[in-house]
């Protein structure tokens, strides 16, 4: 009886974990982390320690029901990816329907937090993104468009302009200088991937940049938007935003882009999933150099 009771609990706690690994729990990681530091760039003082917690969870909760989601529609297509074929719902340790009501679930959750414990415009514009993601992007964008990441993105570039409006209640200047900043970012960011894995988005047919155009203009569009992205990282300063010591690391980590971009050129097999780890470098820096920028400004007064 103890071995079939240990037995059993083994596998729920099993199963738990085929339903953590739908959320994606490191694309959400990096969500939460730029959701957390537009909450923090939002306020001169200390964050409200009930909106912080439910802001963080209520939008960790709709990232994960779009991963999810993500999941259910894209079951059959990864199936044929070597990457994505040991996802949960291809390998068939999940169900779609059980996958599907998982998803709500957790959708649900997220917006009766923000609606609770932020405000209504939070909740709305966390909808939205989820709405995005989930089915704009998934189910259509994703299947009919070359630039599909161009405009899916736009629901990634969310997070920290959630995050300030779950603290504020307001869409200021400074919540979309945020959400620009991604919105650029995505693009070079997941089109290096794409460089790489071109030959399985191939097989599952889906219209991806190197798929439609061929690597060589897949390499410029990437070197054009780090260039653009550069510059784009920069008006955080010229706006009077920012100050000398986010300049000075933006101007360093976006150049560190540019040259990782230029080596695409030369070695696109071996140079593109380095270039894909540096953009999460970048992003995560660029936003600790937001932070600390911040904290700097707000000590001298």
């Amino acid at each position: 009886m103890a071995i079939s009771e240990t037995a059993a609990r083994a596998e729920l706690a099993l199963g738990w974990r085929h339903y953590f690994e739908l959320t994606k729990p490191k694309v959400v990681s990096l969500i939460l982390f730029t959701a957390a530091v537009g909450m923090l760039l939002a306020m001169e003082g200390p964050v409200p320690w009930t909106q912080w917690v439910a802001g963080l969870f209520g939008i960790g909760l709709a990232a994960g029901a779009g991963a999810v989601f993500n999941h259910v529609a894209e079951a059959r297509t990864d199936a044929l990816m070597e990457r994505t074929r040991d996802r949960p719902l291809p390998s068939g340790r999940v169900t779609r329907d059980r996958a599907f009501l998982f998803g709500v679930a957790l959708a649900t959750a997220a917006l009766a937090l923000l609606l609770l414990g932020t405000n209504a415009l939070a909740a709305a514009l966390t909808f939205l993104s989820l709405i995005g993601y989930a089915a704009i992007y998934t189910l259509y964008l994703k299947r009919t468009t070359p630039q599909n990441i161009v405009w899916g993105g736009a629901a990634g570039a969310a997070p920290p302009l959630l995050g300030w409006v779950a603290i504020t209640g307001s869409l200021d200047l400074e919540a979309w200088l945020l959400f620009l900043l991604i919105f650029t970012w995505t693009p070079p960011h997941f089109w290096a991937l794409a460089i790489r894995r071109r030959h399985e988005y191939a097989r599952a047919g889906l219209p991806m940049l190197p798929v439609t155009h061929g690597v060589a203009f897949t390499q410029w569009q990437v070197l054009g938007y780090t260039i653009m992205l550069l510059a784009v990282s920069l008006l955080p300063f010229a706006l009077g935003w920012r100050g000398p010591l986010y300049l000075a690391g933006a101007v360093a980590l976006g150049i560190g882009f540019v040259v990782q971009a230029l080596r695409l050129f030369r070695q696109p097999e071996q140079r593109a999933m380095s270039a894909f780890g540096y953009s999460i470098f970048y992003l995560t820096m660029l936003f600790v150099l937001l932070l600390a920028d911040h904290w700097v400004q707000l000590a001298t007064g």
